[in-house]
């Protein structure tokens, strides 16, 4: 398959009807869909569906994919009975003996479900209300229960962070801490790539087949930027596409019952200071939040490392938010599973719903959207004194910065035109980002393959 051309690379087209949450539509809502995905926003259809299609895909770089099927094509269609999707040029690898693969197709309806309801529900006449922390949570909220994720059941939905870049003993401790989570019943939710997102899911699986589990749930969250660059893994069987990175965060940690960290990348780092800024805030100081931060043993010195970076930082406040296990898999599910009773207590106590955290207070600054650019990077305040929720915003900012320069189309053209971000701040500071990110270079968990050339300049 990688030494095929995209000329002799077999492709298919296919005719599919959406089952489940696209089947019942009246006539407008399907008008409204079809013209939607036929305007602006068709190339952004055209990458997402194509993400989903290459299911499991190892390469992480976005314009892969359609640089393999530049001729692919997708079209929704409206019919008495409802919506059709037509394919065109599709890659072979969806399609079994002619028939596209049952959770592939869940995975495409997933798309154009989820591109849809954000260009209806959420265009421009939405701005205003999009300019407030309410409002926000709202529209997250509304997205999410579109997507029929939000069960109200007892809190059993664990949210593992852990990079796409990970080392073969890294990854296999994922799948061995999906097994204990598994074994006690317990759900998976991911940022639906490879790595540390499919490992846990993978290692579930197992556990809830031998427990009989029949509602099993593997949920994927992603974002349009990131998808092409990690293409949801072929477990995710609840996928949800969130319009931005602020946005998906903001669903984690909202519909999470508790959050496992595996080694990772400067993604995942982005992820740990969204976290810690938001629980280091005062009127979140005693909302319970299970937070564990794991890996085998040849990770200790990688956990040691931001660790220092979080107390130097964030100070030592922060430290009380999280545990850090080593290389013990069943240990992590134990003290996850105990932090999950806490937290259904303290709901039922603050008789909030079970599917999704109101009570935790999210500021406006983790909210809003940031666009990457070159004068934003520079404009960054990284520096002592300020009170560590701000800082952590900041320290956030900087990170998916990186991510961006790193696998989203948009930020890798800003890179190949302008050259890199300039990264500014305290010295200490700045020397203990520079190490940081100069340690996840060469321990290569900037990209999956390739060598890896920095985005980004750190100027003290």
């Amino acid at each position: 398959m990688n030494d095929t051309t995209a000329s002799t690379l077999p492709v298919q087209d296919a005719r599919i009807y959406p089952r489940g949450g696209l089947d019942v539509l009246s006539r407008t809502e399907v008008a409204r869909l079809r013209d939607a995905s036929s305007g602006g926003m068709h190339e952004l259809l055209r990458r997402c569906a194509l993400a989903v299609l290459t299911s499991g895909s190892a390469s992480d770089d976005p314009r892969a994919a359609r640089d393999l099927y530049p001729h692919f094509d997708i079209q929704v269609t409206q019919q008495d009975r409802g919506l059709r999707i037509d394919l065109k040029n599709a890659p072979a690898m969806a399609f079994v003996d002619g028939q596209i693969i049952r959770g592939v197709a869940e995975l495409l309806f997933a798309v154009v479900r989820d591109l849809a309801w954000t260009a209806i529900e959420l265009g421009p006449e939405y701005a205003e209300d999009l300019e407030t922390s309410p409002g926000i949570t709202e529209a997250v909220f509304g997205l999410l229960r579109n997507a029929r994720v939000l069960h109200p059941a007892d809190p059993n939905l664990v949210v593992c962070w852990g990079g796409h870049s990970i080392s073969r003993d890294e990854y296999l401790y994922t799948k061995q801490v999906g097994y204990e989570l598994g074994l006690r019943g317990l759900d998976i939710c991911t940022g639906c790539g490879p790595g540390a997102m499919k490992g846990p899911m993978k290692g579930a699986t197992i556990a809830h087949a031998k427990q009989r589990k029949a509602q099993t749930r593997y949920i994927g969250i992603t974002e349009p930027g990131i998808i092409a660059a990690e293409s949801p893994n072929p477990i995710v069987n609840e996928l949800v596409i969130m319009p931005d990175i602020e946005k998906r965060l903001e669903a984690f940690v909202r519909m999470a019952h508790g959050i496992i960290v595996f080694p990772g990348g400067v993604g995942t780092a982005e992820e740990i200071l969204y976290l810690l800024g938001i629980l280091l805030r005062e009127e979140n100081a005693h909302v319970p939040f299970p937070l564990i931060f794991t890996g085998p043993t040849v990770a200790a010195p990688y956990f040691e490392q931001i660790d220092r970076f979080i107390r130097l930082t964030l100070g030592e406040a922060a430290t009380s938010r999280y545990e850090i296990v080593i290389g013990d898999a069943a240990e992590v599910a134990k003290k996850m599973t105990a932090g999950i009773q806490r937290v259904r207590e303290a709901r039922i106590a603050q008789k909030d719903s079970f599917y999704f955290n109101w009570g935790l207070s999210i500021p406006l600054e983790f909210q809003q959207p940031f666009a990457p650019t070159h004068e934003a990077m520079a404009a960054l305040d990284l520096h002592p004194g300020r009170p560590p929720s701000a800082l952590a915003a900041d320290l956030r900012r900087a990170f998916s910065g990186i991510v961006a320069g790193n696998v989203k189309e948009d930020g890798m053209r800003r890179i190949e035109q302008h050259g890199p971000f300039e990264i500014h701040g305290a010295p200490d500071m700045m020397q203990a980002l520079d190490g940081l990110l100069r340690a996840f270079v060469e321990q290569r968990r900037m990209k999956i393959a390739g060598e890896y050339r920095p985005c980004y300049r750190v100027v003290a």
